[in-house]
């Protein structure tokens, strides 16, 4: 626990470093008030991968552990999350005849998915790094891997009498292997030896004690739905609430203890990694982009310049119409997984979430951003966290 004290105790020096207040960036007229903050691993970056949504979904469980009471827990392996979703995948891939997704992007939900069937790894036992480099980067990963899934389609799809044989499975892991490292089974821990599956055992997380929210009119409300995104190839199940009750639980989860595995549209023009911060200003046309977005911001995306990202400005209000209408003319796509660590207030009575991030420590608040509580409103697709942080205002309506 004391590394990961001394971790936070300096990033909190860094908040406070300008004028001796917590603010955004440099020159910043914003000024924040801490109202909870919660412990967190250390910021990583994803590199050139698609694969936020298991940087911030492992971060979150990290942060689970610690408030499980496991002192300096391990960081968890992004990468044997991502071969094992790669695995569930394309074995969906072939069965729905190429009509289900096959990407490097996912959901929150897979986790559970991994940890239930297969275990967990430490990253420092599974990197994922075995194509000698540094920096993850799966753009020619995910090439090979997509060029040989779509062969082997071809294949099933214009077969006459022949059967798909199980080689096909055994292909696809030697290209996992090649790039990943072979699939562990067995290994050694800080002095212990570990399966994957014992392993899981020994972080104390119960995959049963967490769900999803989202919000969105068009499903039941107050009923689980399935997500209806891309990248739930697996299919998992989100309790649908109203916005209003969306907010409300992401703020309670904070307030009393819990952090928040947070998913969003991350392509918006008040959306800035460089400045820390993300806005829905009334008035967008200030803001001016320069370049554009990588295809999966893993380089903070387009360089955005104005001054409502350094002094605080009016904001839209949310209705849950607007949400809706984001979703359906698809101006709110799901783009990026993100951890929620803190709560604060600026000075003008807006709530930001303190938001943990996976592009590295590039930026002012060495990794983290300032969320506005209508940017989170507008653009969330859904949250994921402990039951028990659910308030229970809001779980009797949905956990019957």
């Amino acid at each position: 626990m004391k590394k990961i004290l001394v971790l936070l105790t300096a990033f909190s020096v860094g908040l406070i470093a300008h004028g001796q207040k917590i603010t955004n960036a440099p020159g910043s007229e914003y000024q924040f008030t801490e109202i909870a903050r919660h412990d967190a691993t250390p910021v990583l970056s994803q590199g050139y991968t698609g694969t936020c949504w298991s940087f911030s979904a492992l971060s979150f469980f990290e942060s689970e552990m610690i408030r499980k009471g496991v002192e300096n827990p391990p960081i968890l392996s992004q990468m044997y999350v991502a071969r094992k979703a790669y695995e569930g995948k394309a074995e969906n891939y072939i069965r729905m005849g190429g009509k289900s997704n096959f990407s490097q992007g996912g959901a929150f939900h897979d986790i559970p998915y991994v940890f239930k069937r297969y275990g967990m790894v430490p990253n420092e036992v599974y990197t994922g790094l075995n194509y000698g480099t540094e920096k993850h980067n799966h753009q020619e990963l995910f090439k090979g891997l997509n060029g040989y899934m779509g062969g082997i389609l071809d294949y099933v799809q214009n077969k006459k009498s022949a059967k798909l044989s199980k080689n096909w499975k055994d292909g696809l892991n030697g290209i996992l292997d090649a790039y990943f490292g072979e699939d562990p089974t067995k290994f050694t821990y800080e002095g212990k030896e570990y399966t994957p599956r014992s392993f899981a055992e020994s972080t104390k997380l119960d995959m049963d004690e967490y769900v999803s929210l989202t919000s969105f009119t068009h499903l039941p409300m107050h009923e689980e739905v399935q997500l209806m995104i891309q990248d739930n190839w697996a299919w998992g199940k989100s309790y649908n609430v109203t916005m209003d009750e969306l907010l409300d639980a992401t703020i309670s989860a904070l307030e009393n203890g819990y952090t928040v595995a947070w998913a969003s549209d991350v392509s918006e023009k008040g959306f800035d990694f460089r400045k820390g911060l993300a806005i829905v200003p009334e008035d967008e046309n200030t803001i001016k982009v320069r370049g554009k977005d990588n295809q999966n911001f893993s380089d903070a995306g387009a360089t955005k310049e104005s001054d409502a990202f350094l002094t605080p400005v009016k904001e839209i209000t949310v209705t849950p119409e607007m949400r809706q209408e984001g979703y359906d003319n698809k101006t709110t796509t799901d783009d990026h997984g993100m951890h929620i660590t803190g709560l604060y207030e600026e000075a003008n009575g807006t709530r930001y979430f303190l938001v943990k991030n996976s592009w590295g420590k590039g930026n002012y608040p060495e990794g983290y951003l300032y969320v506005s509580e209508n940017y989170f409103k507008l653009k969330t697709i859904n949250v994921y966290l402990h039951k028990d942080g659910v308030p229970k205002r809001i779980s009797k309506k949905i956990m019957k």
